[in-house]
């Protein structure tokens, strides 16, 4: 009898040996590799990128117009100088020797004392206020105080001055009321022109540091509640550091803005204080001494290296403020 082949299939094979084993079922099928499945983007247009360029071609124009010609203009106005007799002009470091020599660098470093003394104060005095706006229960208080320092921050030029000359000045309302003047009060100085800088310095920072302070967040401070930590303790270690970028930021925003004002001081002190805009404004003009046209360019070339100072601190601390508090 020849032999016959079974085919066992494998959902029934008994597991061990003898009558009582038990079957086992099919073993389950081992996962394969895992497929991710990734969505292409779709690769960026040229139109797109032509049409975004294109949007930019007005900005880049009316930026050129407005501050590059001027620029160049100054630049090459401050190494120029000309001859009095012939008339020719030729290049030269003249000019910018002279901006940074006798009552120009006088006036170049009152101007540095008046906006860092001004700056320093504003951001003091406007960091307490921004403290008590944030920390208040009332939120039309604060919307009352934002409002105001955003009008008050871009109030300045001869109405400032001529509100403080009818106040403070020597024929002032609170002048005569408190009889300042007996007590050596003069407003046409170098403190009167702090405090009238003030008016707009304080509110500026207001509104430079309440986006920092409301970035601090609450846990922060119970936290450190929580762990036995003072009020100053609080601010000595957690606040004051985070807040150190955007305080820096802010005295450095403030110390441009008070190292550009001229229109305020030429209303009121005139050249009573030396000041590097007011030196520029007279050689200009030709009162102190004719022809001096190229130093003043000079002089406006040493405001726009400050300026250009100034910004190159505030981005960093702006952009590491940033980081901190977002």
């Amino acid at each position: 009898m020849a032999d016959s082949s079974v085919t066992v299939s494998p959902a029934a094979v008994p597991v061990g040996g003898g009558p009582n084993a038990a079957v086992r079922g099919p073993e389950p099928a081992l996962p394969g590799p895992r497929t991710e499945t990734r969505l292409s983007r779709p690769a960026p247009q040229p139109r797109r990128r032509s049409a975004a360029a294109l949007a930019a071609v007005p900005l880049l124009v009316f930026t050129a117009l407005c501050f590059g010609i001027p620029a160049l203009a100054m630049l090459n106005g401050a190494f120029t100088a000309q001859d009095p007799t012939t008339g020719a002009s030729h290049y030269t470091t003249a000019n910018l020797s002279a901006s940074l020599h006798g009552a120009y660098l006088t006036a170049l470093a009152g101007s540095v004392k008046l906006s860092a003394v001004s700056a320093g104060a504003g951001a003091v005095l406007g960091l307490l206020l921004a403290q008590a706006v944030v920390t208040a229960r009332f939120r039309a208080l604060r919307e009352a105080v934002l409002t105001a320092s955003g009008v008050l921050a871009n109030f300045g030029g001869v109405p400032l001055a001529f509100a403080f000359v009818a106040t403070l000045g020597n024929a002032g309302v609170i002048t005569q009321h408190l009889h300042l003047t007996e007590h050596g009060w003069s407003l046409y100085s170098f403190w009167g022109l702090v405090i009238t800088y003030l008016y707009f310095l304080i509110p500026l920072m207001v509104l430079t540091v309440v986006p920092a302070l409301d970035g601090l967040r609450v846990q922060w401070r119970e936290a450190a509640q929580n762990n036995g930590a003072t009020a100053w303790q609080y601010w000595r270690y957690v606040a004051l550091p985070v807040l150190a970028p955007s305080l820096l930021g802010g005295l450095v925003l403030l110390f441009g803005t008070a190292f550009a004002a001229y229109a305020t001081a030429a209303a009121m002190v005139g050249s009573s204080v030396p000041l590097v805009t007011l030196q520029i404004a007279d050689a200009l003009s030709g009162n102190v001494l004719v022809g001096q046209a190229n130093t003043a360019l000079a002089l406006s070339l040493d405001m726009v290296l400050v300026a250009g100072l100034v910004m190159a601190v505030y981005r960093p601390l702006q952009r590491r403020s940033a980081r901190w508090l977002d």
